[in-house]
């Protein structure tokens, strides 16, 4: 019987949907904003795909940070190896794998955001392998599956291993709408084709910032008068709202109408009351450099509430050529896995002044 070790941080992105841009050593703040955890809710859709698997052997953490969800999900085969009371910590992290290590795991499987990945990595190095269930603000590092259900299906059949990246990133200065990361570490993972993301990339040359003035051009070439724009996060769209001689947060999402900041750095429940005053909505995104999401990394904002409300087939997606070469294929993770098959099977994408790419859209099965 292989032995997984099994792990939640509780409250993994629960600031995404209020605009704080990360949780780690903010999960109060995100409380009084309003938001509610998610994190058991994406790992049980993992766990429900992995409970009829007879060989599995769960070794997990007490409570929220483990046993419930597997309760949930009629899961009895497993042995909790470390308890903790309280709110959990990065301390109770980093203490439950030294304990699944303990008990000989052959994976640690875990749910969270990069901050979990790095607490994890802490621990095991390059001991065993580890795989996270993305349940983040932002993922950047390079040991999540694309999806929970990808995650399972890592889990539950014959995988290889690779190394992948554990990137740092400096949650304070990224709260501030500064993007500064570093290699943690290189973390081993189980890995086949297409199903693990890659670590995000900033692509930074002079034709890059010609392609972005092109595409800015274009957009504000198509804007309507009277139409709401949902501006993701990116360098690509800061550049579409310097063209319109508007201030965007870089990090953040904004709201532009008739070429004027309407909102700024807004989160999912101020996005869903000017989506619903206003009768024409837009949302222009960019995927993330080489991870290709467009949904579900980094603008949670952005919710499938929010894109079903101003309609699925108004998404506009823009990126650089260059960006797009390194970017073969598009990924969408909204939690909503409805609305990610109703995308359809690929998208296009604004990449210059009247030029467009079609790309395909990878989702789970």
């Amino acid at each position: 019987m292989r032995r997984i070790g099994f792990l939640i941080n509780p409250v993994a992105g629960m600031g995404g949907s209020v605009g704080l841009k990360g949780t780690d050593g903010n999960a109060d703040e995100a409380r009084r904003r309003g938001a509610l955890p998610g994190a058991q809710d994406r790992a049980a859709t993992t766990l429900r795909h992995l409970s009829a698997s007879p060989d599995l052997c769960f070794v997990i953490c007490s409570g929220e940070m483990g046993e419930s969800v597997l309760h949930k999900c009629g899961i009895t085969s497993y042995r909790v190896a470390y308890s903790f009371q309280g709110n959990s910590t990065a301390e109770d992290t980093k203490r439950a794998v030294s304990a699944f290590l303990q008990e000989g795991v052959e994976l640690i499987l875990f749910c969270g955001g990069d901050g979990t990945a790095r607490d994890v990595f802490d621990v095991t190095q390059r001991t065993v392998p580890i795989l996270g269930i993305p349940a983040g603000v932002k993922m950047y590092s390079a040991v999540f599956a694309l999806d929970p259900v990808t995650a399972a299906a890592l889990v539950s059949g014959p995988f290889g291993i690779r190394d992948a990246e554990v990137m740092d990133v400096d949650e304070e200065a990224y709260r501030k709408g500064v993007l500064s990361t570093h290699l943690f570490g290189i973390a081993r993972i189980p890995a086949r084709a297409h199903m693990t993301q890659v670590a995000k990339q900033v692509f930074e040359e002079a034709d890059e910032e010609r392609a972005k003035e092109e595409i800015a051009r274009f957009i504000e070439e198509v804007m309507l008068p009277g139409v709401l724009y949902i501006v993701g996060a990116g360098t690509t769209t800061d550049a579409i709202a310097q063209r319109l001689g508007v201030k965007k947060t870089l990090l953040g999402v904004d709201v532009i109408r008739d070429g004027s900041l309407i909102a700024s750095d807004v989160d999912e429940k101020t996005l869903l009351d000017l989506v619903g005053r206003y009768p024409e909505t837009r949302i222009i995104l960019s995927p993330i450099g080489a991870q290709g999401f467009i949904l579900g990394r980094g603008n949670q904002q952005i919710s499938a509430a929010v894109v079903r409300k101003a309609g699925f087939h108004n998404l506009i997606v823009v990126a650089t050529p260059h960006k797009l070469r390194e970017t073969p294929l598009l990924y969408v993770d909204s939690g909503d896995p409805v609305l990610d098959r109703e995308l359809g099977e690929s998208i296009q994408v604004i990449s210059g002044y009247r030029i467009a790419q079609r790309r395909k859209i990878v989702r789970s099965p």
